[in-house]
């Protein structure tokens, strides 16, 4: 029904070629410059293209870009394009109802990025370039401030898809439901919070190893249930075809306590696990005029206090790795199991006991802000902590509702999480640095340190990936030793499909791609 309502006329009966999946946490936007959340890079990796691409391990790879080479300052880069990508059809090209894409479109689509009217969230990525040019169609160069190893990187996020001037101008900010990119597949239909539909795009220009055309599927179609059990039903029936996550509402049914699939499902679902570049963590607002907040002892008390491996058993069935170590995930140079915090109930009720004796509080207490999808965890925390004489009370607010208060200093102890943007772990320790404060940046704790800050300028002076992996070591134990965030864990990838889907697969930044799924 999906599909009929929406080819114009022209019924299809190839269901078996079509990707069903549910957004339970919705979609903001189809524009990929705005595409900040994890459901949107999603919808925004199916339509889009940039110059390089990630393969399943990571690695960079060319796309758009056929070649590249950057000079030995490490401060200009030279892109050669392909000369065969074309935009997705549509009536403004004129006659043909596409062209190729040009380096001009490239230039185009950064400079709409960094657009202070625009005021793109992806803006950030491109704050170490000076300049940028289209030399001619298929050679396009970008000048850095200052060296950056990680940049080539930074160019596979979406936020640096290019699109065409002429459909994005037409559009204006319409542009998030009318887009129109170089992708797999093409948008064809969008109800907000009913329905999403993609079609193939027959243009496309990658091929697989045998030279067959990408993407395999007809179409993609996504609904948004927001229910979680409803979601998993739907998948349970055959509705859907796939499952992101791990929900407490369905944990126990699909799996055993030590994380493996039950004997119910095996006939009829595929489980696939993997690393995930995912920081699960509680952060503190340090501007705060909460004196529990304000104190080490207490934040270091909340470290100490509860067993992470414990939860990690009881509440995602053993999936992911309890933080003992810091900030940066397992995966990434830089992460050290050395410098964070084991589990000490004894000492976390010392440090309760110090503080109460040094500011008079007999009765401390903070209130802990989280989403309902990670209520049980705060409400586990809660209990644990309670045995230390520390009173956590919990604050549930919707997703949207959170993210706007933490940005503005508005919850004191909040939950969240750090998804790698790109591959190095100066991504996870910039939300440490002082001149990213948040609401401008990432700097929800309003952390200031000098040593910190002198590391993390130093860092991008220095190529030798050992050295910067002991200075990003360095710079975690910092945030660790002042206790400003609680890891809680490292996540991992758990992937559910039908039996008749292959070519799925996974990767460290659980990004969604279709171009080679198949479904029997």
């Amino acid at each position: 029904m999906l599909l009929n309502s929406c080819t114009n006329n022209t019924s299809i009966n190839k269901d078996h070629l079509v990707f069903r999946y549910n957004e339970h946490a919705n979609i903001n936007t189809l524009d990929p410059a705005f595409s900040r959340t994890l459901q949107d890079t999603w919808v925004s990796n199916q339509l889009f293209n940039g110059l390089v691409q990630l393969d399943s391990d990571l690695n960079i790879l060319p796309c758009i870009a056929k070649n590249w080479t950057i000079s030995d300052d490490g401060l200009h880069y030279s892109f050669t394009l392909r000369d065969d990508v074309y935009f997705h059809k549509h009536e403004l090209f004129g006659k043909d109802s596409t062209r190729i894409v040009v380096a001009e479109d490239f230039k185009y689509s950064f400079n709409r990025l960094r657009d202070e009217k625009i005021a793109a969230p992806g803006n950030w990525v491109l704050k170490k370039v000076n300049d940028f040019e289209a030399v001619n169609d298929t050679l396009f160069k970008i000048e850095l401030k200052q060296p950056f190893p990680a940049f080539i990187g930074l160019l596979s996020m979406k936020y640096c898809s290019v699109i065409p001037k002429e459909i994005a101008e037409h559009y204006g900010n319409d542009f998030r439901s009318h887009p129109i990119g170089t992708g797999p597949f093409q948008f064809k239909r969008w109800e907000e919070n009913i329905k999403l539909v993609f079609r193939k795009n027959n243009n496309y220009f990658e091929k697989d190893s045998n030279g067959i055309p990408l993407p395999y599927l007809e179409a993609v179609a996504i609904t948004f249930l927001p229910d979680k059990q409803s979601e998993f039903l739907q998948f349970a029936q055959g509705n859907i075809d796939f499952l992101n996550s791990l929900d407490a509402s369905y944990k126990d049914e699909l799996l055993t306590a030590d994380g493996q699939l039950r004997n119910t499902y095996k006939e009829t679902i595929n489980m696939i696990q993997g690393p995930y570049l995912n920081s699960e963590y509680l952060g503190f607002y340090l501007d705060s005029k909460t004196p529990e907040i304000q104190s080490e002892l207490i934040r270091k008390a909340i470290n100490y206090g509860f067993d992470r491996k414990k939860m990690m058993i009881y509440l995602r069935n053993d999936i992911g790795n309890p933080a003992n170590g810091g900030f940066i995930p397992k995966g990434l140079p830089g992460h050290n199991e050395s410098i964070g915090f084991s589990y000490q109930p004894e000492k976390a009720k010392q440090l309760v006991e110090q503080f109460k004796k040094e500011s008079g509080i007999s009765k401390p207490e903070i209130t802990l802000t989280t989403t309902s999808n990670y209520l049980s965890f705060c409400e586990f925390i809660q209990r644990e902590l309670g045995k230390t004489g520390l009173i956590i009370k919990v604050d549930v607010m919707p997703e949207a509702t959170l993210r706007t208060a933490r940005s503005n200093g508005k919850v004191d102890m909040f939950r969240s999480s750090w998804i790698a943007d790109y591959l190095d772990a100066e991504n996870y320790l910039s939300i440490f640095y002082s001149k990213n404060f948040a609401p401008n940046g990432s700097n929800y704790f309003h952390f200031k340190n000098a040593q910190f800050d002198s590391l993390y300028n130093k860092a991008f002076t220095i190529t030798n990936i050992e050295e910067r992996k002991h200075i990003y070591t360095t710079m975690d134990s910092i945030a660790m030793q002042n206790a400003i965030m609680v890891p809680l864990y490292y996540d991992e990838v758990v992937r559910f499909t039908r039996k008749n889907v292959s070519g799925l697969g996974i990767n460290p930044i659980n990004l969604l791609d279709l171009r080679r799924v198949k479904k029997n």
